[in-house]
């Protein structure tokens, strides 16, 4: 705003009249607002997309206005340039409206109803404020109200943010399939209940990792396209009062075009304008990655945990020193912080669920919260997936010579010996390694009960991940 100058023009508005730099492009109401909510520190320009939804929504609203003769040509041309300047990442340091404020959004919906509006006075050669030539309520906000333009714009806002995150999520994922390969052939040791189970390789579990989270990805990905339906022409409460009878299809046609994407107008404008159970359904699948995400960060953290006297199978990443006290130690600082992540995520969601449930009569009021919450949780997400991927994942390794140890000298290969030496033999192999120390390897090998080729075989890593018929009987 540095390059605001310090001259004033006045408008005013029903409180009052009020100085606004001359070169601002807001108005009398977004300053208001500017002033009466300085809460979240989080403002609109902030979220780049949730400022293209709204010059997408205002863009088909003049679309449709035209259509139905209530904009001239020249206005609603300009009113195009100006949604297009938007749309190309232009005046957006002029939306200075707080993520969180009373007024179920109206005062971003005046924030972008002054910008455009004093954007198009600029084009068409008057000065900001003369609202006689073009009004951010007679003309950009025509046919519209903050409950129908609000909602729409940032669906379409949420929309653009889920493209960026999908693209983060499924960069992740290929990430971990990419390990995934490189550790196909390392046998390991899985565990049930943080205890020794049975042998796999740790590119099973990487390629598990890779496969839930893209299960999440098309799960995201088909809510996502539930913030298609809008409810443009509801205008108030869903009646359309003060739009013309066609004007909704005629918007959501515009819509459609202009952003290429399969916008569908609500079959209830009423139930529409109060209902917020689409942004419910997202916010789930949010929280569902979140999980996932947890789940395999604590894996990491785990599978790290060392280096001497943990269970060390991954090296991973060292990227700062882990202690202000204890030379030489080093912390998995990456899959923590993602932890954290998720946890503001699961936060969120809540946050979501509650401004969800307050919704009276015929409006939710508290969208702002609601809204601010999923752009949060969306931009957390997508910092956080990247990196995860860049600073941990794609420089783990393994620390191959460990995994093998540990597979030999684990109780857990007993059960890969159980189908072949029988249940009894196998309890008594398991019994006496852990009352004794010692590996079952060379316990088979003492009684005699397999020759050494045979448990050799036996306990090939490609017979040990995955079901397989072997012809070996035991000596007795």
């Amino acid at each position: 705003m540095n390059n605001i100058s310090k001259s004033v023009r006045m408008e005013s508005d029903l409180i009052g009249t009020k100085e606004i730099p001359a070169d601002a492009l807001y108005g009398v109401q977004s300053a208001r607002g500017f002033e009466n909510f300085r809460i979240s520190g989080r403002v609109m320009r902030d979220y780049p997309n949730f400022i293209k939804g709204m010059a997408f929504t205002k863009k088909g609203a003049a679309i449709a206005n035209f259509k139905q003769g209530r904009l001239d040509e020249k206005t609603y041309n300009a009113i195009c340039k100006a949604c297009d300047e938007l749309l190309e990442g232009k005046h957006h340091e002029f939306f200075l409206s707080d993520m969180i404020q009373g007024g179920a959004g109206t005062t971003v919906n005046m924030n972008a109803n002054e910008v455009i509006a004093n954007r198009v006075l600029e084009i068409l050669g008057y000065e900001h404020g003369q609202y006689e030539y073009c009004s951010p309520n007679d003309h950009i906000n025509l046919s519209q109200s903050t409950n129908d333009a609000y909602p729409t714009a940032f669906h379409f806002g949420l929309y653009l943010e889920n493209k960026m995150l999908s693209e983060a999520l499924q960069n992740l994922i290929s990430s971990l399939e990419n390990k995934a390969k490189e550790f196909a052939n390392i046998i390991k040791m899985g565990r049930t209940q943080l205890q020794d189970a049975v042998p796999m390789t740790l590119g099973q579990t990487f390629q598990a990792f890779a496969n839930g989270l893209q299960k999440e990805l098309s799960n995201l990905n088909n809510a996502a396209e539930d913030l298609l339906e809008i409810n443009m022409g509801a205008t108030a409460i869903g009646t359309g009062i003060c739009s013309e009878p066609g004007y909704s299809k005629l918007c959501t046609e515009a819509l459609r075009d202009i952003t290429g994407w399969n916008v569908s107008l609500a079959s209830d404008l009423v139930e529409a304008t109060t209902d917020s159970s689409v942004l419910v359904g997202y916010s789930a699948a949010l929280k569902r990655i979140a999980l996932r995400v947890i789940k395999i960060c604590n894996d990491l953290r785990l599978m790290g945990s060392g280096p001497r006297c943990g269970i060390h199978e991954l090296h991973l990443p060292e990227m700062q020193p882990g202690s202000s006290i204890m030379p030489g130690k080093v912390n998995p600082v990456i899959p923590e912080v993602v932890n954290q992540i998720c946890y503001k995520v699961i936060g969120n969601d809540l946050t979501v669920t509650l401004a969800s449930e307050n919704a009276q009569l015929e409006l939710n009021v508290m969208e702002p919260v609601l809204v601010y919450s999923l752009f949060e949780s969306i931009n957390l997400f997508i910092n956080g997936f990247n990196t995860l991927r860049t600073l941990c994942i794609d420089g783990i390794k393994a620390d191959v010579a460990n995994c093998e140890r540990q597979v030999k000298n684990s109780i857990g290969i007993v059960t890969a010996l159980n189908p072949i030496i029988g249940y009894k033999n196998s309890t008594k192999i398991a019994k006496e390694a852990i009352t004794s120390g010692r590996g079952v390897y060379e316990l088979v090998l003492e009684h005699d009960i397999l020759s050494k080729e045979d448990l050799d075989t036996i306990l090939k890593p490609e017979n040990m991940v995955e079901p397989v018929k072997l012809d070996i009987k035991p000596k007795h």
